[in-house]
């Protein structure tokens, strides 16, 4: 490991050097991708400087130990060495875990696809709630997001939203919450004040670039239609709604939330290939040993993951078994504890596998 962790330091040193050097700024995409290596081995650096000097500190205060003639400063050097033997243990993990590969896809941005699912009106009311659940949330991050397609009902629910999240480690931080989230509280339209279960399909699909995935046009079939709204009816005179078809896959993906065709077009194609990606790297996953399987879900859209008890103000996470009694505060878009949960769960896998 110290190996590595020298080779790494030499590397960051490059780094900086070329950063430093002016004619660097003329390939921006050179620069791009020398500031995000930077990044990430400036965090590891920084933590194998603290390491370094933990043990230092440990080797002194053992010799300081060994020539300390005094009963009592001698147990105060020992109570000093406790605590620095714990600090050096928790930088070593720590060491060891930023040396885990970053996983690519985790700076992405993606695309977010809320389905209400069992529990009719109530289901596509808690659909919009965990749509302003994840905005809240995006808000405190500085991400942005922008609607691509939303299927409303008149009392201001979704039967389906979908849109995109751009920002920073956006991938990372909401991978998991693909999955199935059930809702159990006493819906507005229930006079009887008896609780109801019902459940939305959330998707996180990481958005894909240019050279991630091809399409080509005689892949796709294009269909242009008037966008209607809830109930109905029509919210546009003219044919600006757009279904594309992608013919070897079958799927179909419709945008009808611009007023222009070729913005609702362009949208929905971001769609298809984010959806094309994920398929393509769900298809590698699946080849790769059990590597994926120790991690926190499978991504799959059918796992029950988080139940959200209204009357008890409760969240569970499922596959971490984590309970939350604050289900008003996440709700208002307070997830960090829970998404900071489900990484640090994720990351002890990785290093159980790793070791």
């Amino acid at each position: 490991m110290i190996n590595r962790l020298n080779s790494i330091t030499e590397r960051f040193t490059e780094v900086e050097k070329q950063l430093a050097n002016p004619e660097i700024m003329k390939d921006m995409n050179g620069y791009k991708k020398l500031m995000q290596e930077h990044s990430h081995l400036s965090e590891i650096v920084t933590e194998f400087n603290v390491y370094k000097q933990i043990k230092q500190e440990l080797a002194d205060t053992h010799l300081l130990i060994e020539d300390e003639t005094d009963h009592d400063m001698k147990e105060m050097m020992r109570e000093e060495l406790r605590g620095l033997e714990e600090s050096f243990e928790k930088s070593e993990t720590e060491l060891k875990a930023l040396l885990i590969p970053k996983d690519p896809m985790d700076q992405k941005n993606i695309i977010m696809e809320i389905r209400a699912g069992t529990g009719g009106d109530e289901a596509a009311l808690f659909a919009a709630d965990l749509f302003r659940m994840y905005s809240r949330f995006a808000e405190t991050k500085k991400w942005a997001i922008e609607v691509i397609d939303a299927n409303e009902i008149g009392i201001g629910g979704f039967k389906e939203i979908v849109y995109s999240i751009t920002g920073k480690s956006v991938y990372e931080n909401m991978r998991y919450e693909s999955g199935v989230h059930r809702v159990q509280r006493v819906p507005a339209t229930e006079s009887g004040g008896r609780v109801h279960t019902s459940a939305v399909t959330v998707a996180v699909l990481p958005e894909a670039e240019e050279t991630d995935i091809e399409i080509k046009n005689e892949e796709l079939k294009i269909d242009v239609y008037r966008s209607s709204g809830p109930g109905g009816q029509s919210v546009n005179t003219t044919d600006s709604a757009v279904r594309i078809t992608h013919l070897p896959t079958g799927l179909v993906v419709t945008c009808q939330d611009e007023k222009s065709q070729i913005k609702n077009k362009a949208k929905a194609m971001r769609v298809l290939k984010a959806r094309l990606f994920e398929a393509e790297e769900m298809k590698k996953n699946a080849e790769r040993s059990e590597a994926r399987k120790s991690q926190v879900g499978t991504g799959d859209r059918s796992e029950r993951i988080r139940t959200y008890n209204f009357p008890q103000n409760r969240m569970t996470d499922h596959r971490i078994n984590l309970t939350l009694y604050k289900l008003d505060a996440i709700m208002e878009g307070s997830m960090d504890e829970t998404v900071d949960a489900l990484k640090m769960s994720a990351r002890e896998a990785m290093l159980k596998a790793n070791s």
